[in-house]
């Protein structure tokens, strides 16, 4: 768009007319670390098992590790992931001033239909060279993921993708549940979910329990498929996660499911859900409560089932460039004991 040697116009003047800084044209993203990267793993790992840590905490656990960090350089790295503690904040019925924020339709509401509600979600996932990111579309009944996208950068346009996937091939559901990220506020996503004509629901903030279906399938993912290997590319990273989700949706049987598969309760019938602040069928939170009153039997968080028959058509093209970094990034074992990325601490 501006020419370096532009034989008529000055790079300040190319730069007005185009309406940007010569500060934006001029700066080049610097890659991230190979320590800050290996960081991240750890971080993302503390995250996923304890997500009401925050950065104190977790700047503790990892020094318990052998890493010599900080509060602050944890916080910014967790700023970088999208990840924050969940813990009660003061003012949190405040609306944020610049983006409209829709009530939680979800409390108290008998659950038990696919298409009924869907939610969504985002998260960090680590690769040997890099990260990305993966946002998920998941109906809530059967907690099938509908569709899913992977992007290098947290903008809205890979949600919208996913989320324009889901409503081509599933139709429009009753309400569409969210957190309060910008990217599900952002007026593009918004403008589609108003067009297919559903309700809109957001989660409060910092209340990952009103969307704790997605949570434990982030849960799963990660222990399951991405800990388990360093993906050495975007294109490894979603044959991985493709595959992974395939299998979960398929074949993967769902204990919380009488062992059916995801696939088999969305296109049937199995018993409804109460959603409260737990994902217990009565809605109750404590574990005393989540007893069945007949059988007595223990009602506990179940595994969310996921995405698509098929990988083909559901990735977001990545520009791999921008993963920038020259060797594979080492994970905490090769920090401390050498041995080859890859290897599990």
């Amino acid at each position: 768009m501006i020419e370096r040697e532009h034989c008529d116009l000055s790079i300040v003047r190319q730069c007005r007319l185009v309406g940007i800084s010569r500060a934006s044209f001029y700066y080049r993203p610097r890659p991230v670390s190979e320590e800050n990267l290996a960081l991240m793993v750890e971080i993302d790992r503390c995250y996923t098992a304890h997500p009401f840590y925050g950065a104190r905490r977790i700047a503790k656990w990892l020094n318990e590790r052998g890493w010599k960090v900080g509060r602050r350089r944890v916080g910014r790295l967790m700023n970088l992931m999208g990840l924050e503690a969940i813990y009660p904040r003061p003012n949190t019925s405040r609306p944020a001033p610049d983006h409209k924020v829709y009530p939680y339709l979800l409390r108290g509401l008998l659950i038990d239909r696919p298409n009924q509600v869907w939610a969504t979600d985002i998260t960090y996932i680590p690769m040997a060279k890099g990260f990305v990111y993966l946002v998920v579309i998941m109906d809530w009944y059967s907690r099938l993921v509908l569709s899913w996208r992977v992007s290098n950068t947290l903008h809205a346009d890979f949600c919208v993708e996913a989320l324009e996937e889901a409503l081509a091939r599933h139709g429009c559901p009753e309400i569409f549940n969210s957190d309060q990220g910008s990217q599900f506020t952002s007026e593009d996503f918004v403008e589609v979910l108003e067009a297919a004509g559903g309700l809109i629901s957001m989660d409060g903030k910092g209340r990952y329990l009103d969307n704790i279906f997605v949570e434990r399938l982030w849960r799963s993912l990660k222990y399951e498929e991405v800990y388990l290997k360093a993906y050495a590319s975007v294109s490894e990273a979603k044959v991985g996660i493709g595959g992974w989700l395939s299998f979960y949706n398929e074949e993967r049987f769902h204990q919380g499911h009488d062992y059916q598969t995801p696939r088999q309760v969305f296109g049937g019938q199995h018993g409804p859900w109460k959603c409260g602040r737990s994902a217990a069928r009565n809605g109750s939170a404590s574990p005393t409560s989540r007893q069945e009153p007949e059988s007595g039997e223990m009602l506990a968080f179940d595994h969310i089932p996921t995405g698509p028959t098929t990988t083909e058509g559901f990735y977001n093209d990545v520009d791999e460039s921008k993963i920038a970094l020259t060797n594979a990034v080492p994970t905490m074992a090769t920090v401390k004991d050498g041995r080859q990325p890859g290897t599990l601490s």
